[in-house]
């Protein structure tokens, strides 16, 4: 099979379900900066991290493959003719969602209490899942974007929005296990 179609050199790309879109569709715009996140945690996970935090990487990097797939299907092409789901995959819901707080509350009792804004950086491991956190935030600003046009799936508002606390937990997280201070934000007194 060859990599390249050709289908998308005057600009255009298929949604799942044929229809050709733009390549700088809003649909588009959500999904491959979804792609773009999950690009950064695989950049994570190659770094010198514990098993467990690798192994929750690898199972986020799936669910982020299935949600850009639900973002690649438009509403009108989500039930083919006969009646059964074009995406014949378990679609992200609320038990992914649970998962990421419950890894999220194991990781925090682990934490000293924050007391401050934190500064990104101290570590090139931490600073990746800061890179990482900022991506998903702006994945989800897109997604929210997209809703307002065409009704998407609020679960994967919902988790991108939990993701993007899970990166800045386990940055927290990777900073502890990695020995890093912590950089406190000091705003400017004024003259």
């Amino acid at each position: 099979m060859k990599i390249y179609t050709k289908t998308g050199d005057k600009g255009t790309t298929a949604l799942f379900g044929g229809t050709r879109v733009p390549k700088h569709h809003l649909r588009i715009e959500s999904y491959g900066t979804v792609d773009e996140l999950n690009s950064h945690l695989g950049l994570i996970r190659d770094q010198n991290i514990d098993v467990k935090a690798v192994e929750s990487l690898i199972r986020i990097q799936n669910e982020l493959f299935t949600l850009g797939a639900m973002l690649a299907t438009p509403p009108e092409k989500e039930v083919l003719k006969n009646g059964k789901e074009r995406l014949n995959i378990p679609k992200i819901s609320s038990k992914n969602i649970e998962v990421l707080e419950q890894e999220i509350d194991d990781m925090n009792l682990e934490l000293p209490p924050m007391t401050h804004f934190i500064l990104p950086g101290g570590n090139q491991t931490v600073s990746f899942c800061h890179i990482a956190r900022c991506v998903c935030r702006r994945s989800e600003r897109i997604a929210t974007a997209l809703n307002e046009y065409e009704t998407i799936n609020p679960a994967i508002l919902e988790y991108l929005n939990r993701l993007s606390d899970y990166l800045f937990v386990l940055a927290r997280k990777l900073s502890k296990d990695l020995t890093v201070k912590e950089t406190p934000w000091i705003p400017e007194k004024e003259n």
